[in-house]
C-alpha cells in the first residue's frame, strides 16, 4: 500500500505493511535492524479497524528510532511525534484507531494534525 497525504497532495510512504492481525500487531517492528526509506507499517486494530481504540505505542526493546503518526477512525492525523527514541512510551491519544510507524527522519515537518490520509494500493 502507499499511505497518501490527501490533505497535501503528497506520498508518506510507498511500501506500507498492515499489521493487522493479533501476532503482526504483537510483532509490530520487533527484530527489526532499521527500515528502508519509504517504508511504514500500519499498526491497526483487528477485527474491528474503526471502532476499537488503538491510543498509544511504546518502543521497548526496539534498536531504532521512529516517526509516528496516531489516527483516527477516518484517517485523519490526531498526533504526530518525530524521532520517537527506544525503550519509550508514546502519549495516550484517546481518538487513534490506528497509527503508522515510518523511520526516524521521514516526516520532517511534512505532515500535521488535522491532515488526512488514504491507504492506496501499491
Amino acid at each position: 500500500m502507499v499511505a497518501f497525504n490527501t490533505t497535501r497532495g503528497t506520498v508518506v510512504a510507498t511500501k506500507v505493511e498492515a499489521a493487522d492481525t493479533p501476532a503482526s500487531r504483537s510483532k509490530g517492528l520487533l527484530g527489526r535492524e532499521s527500515m528502508e526509506p519509504g517504508e511504514a507499517l500500519w499498526i491497526v486494530q483487528f477485527p474491528l479497524a474503526r471502532f476499537v481504540p488503538c491510543p498509544t505505542i511504546h518502543t521497548f526493546f526496539m534498536k531504532f528510532s521512529i516517526d509516528v503518526l496516531f489516527l483516527d477512525a477516518d484517517l485523519t492525523v490526531r498526533r504526530v511525534v518525530e524521532d520517537m527514541r527506544p525503550g519509550r512510551l508514546s502519549a495516550w491519544v484517546p481518538s487513534a484507531r490506528s497509527i503508522l510507524e515510518l523511520p526516524a527522519g521521514a516526516l520532517k515537518g511534512a505532515v500535521s494534525v488535522g491532515d488526512r490520509l488514504e491507504m492506496r494500493p501499491a
